[in-house]
């Protein structure tokens, strides 16, 4: 792995770290419906219940889920752009769970907004990462960015996020 990639990963490991980011992504996590080992699209609650639609190989990204539609996949909903994206950015091959987190570290701090994350300013950190997870609201009081999927309401989020440790500002 070259310097660059070292450093950027080095970065998000220390990012990691920190209880406010750990926290946010258990928000999304919560919002989005995931689990690290699951597998979507239209319908899949059924077939994720019943193991179908999970997997158990990390070695790489799933691949498509239920009714070949989407590659989204793992907690954050990770499709195969996204993971090639930004797995390669850091030097990341696999799909554990670790490498989903880094990579989601890596998108908030793409969207600018990890610093805000870090200093528990959670209302201006969702306008941006709204825009990422169909499942987070823009804000207190708004909804979200992909109507009409369904998402989970400020009040809520802000709950998971604090029950994960989270602080606010």
């Amino acid at each position: 792995m070259d310097a660059k990639k070292q450093k950027r990963r080095a970065e998000n490991e220390a990012y990691l770290k920190d209880k406010n980011v750990k926290a946010y992504l258990f928000a999304i996590g919560e919002a989005e419906g995931g689990d690290y080992h699951a597998k979507y699209g239209h319908g899949w609650a059924e077939g994720f219940k019943t193991g179908k639609w999970t997997f158990t190989d990390e070695s790489t990204h799933p691949g498509a889920g239920y009714g070949g539609k989407t590659t989204a996949s793992g907690l954050y909903q990770i499709n195969v752009a996204t993971w090639r994206e930004y797995g390669e950015k850091q030097g990341l091959t696999d799909f554990s769970p670790h490498t989903q987190d880094l990579i989601t570290v890596d998108i908030l701090r793409t969207l600018g907004v990890i610093d805000k994350i870090k200093a528990g300013d959670i209302p201006g950190a969702m306008p941006k990462a709204a825009t990422r997870w169909a499942a987070l609201p823009e804000g207190p009081g708004k909804k979200n960015h992909y109507p009409p999927q369904p998402y989970a309401e400020y009040p809520k989020f802000l709950a998971s996020y604090k029950s994960a440790g989270g602080t606010t500002k």
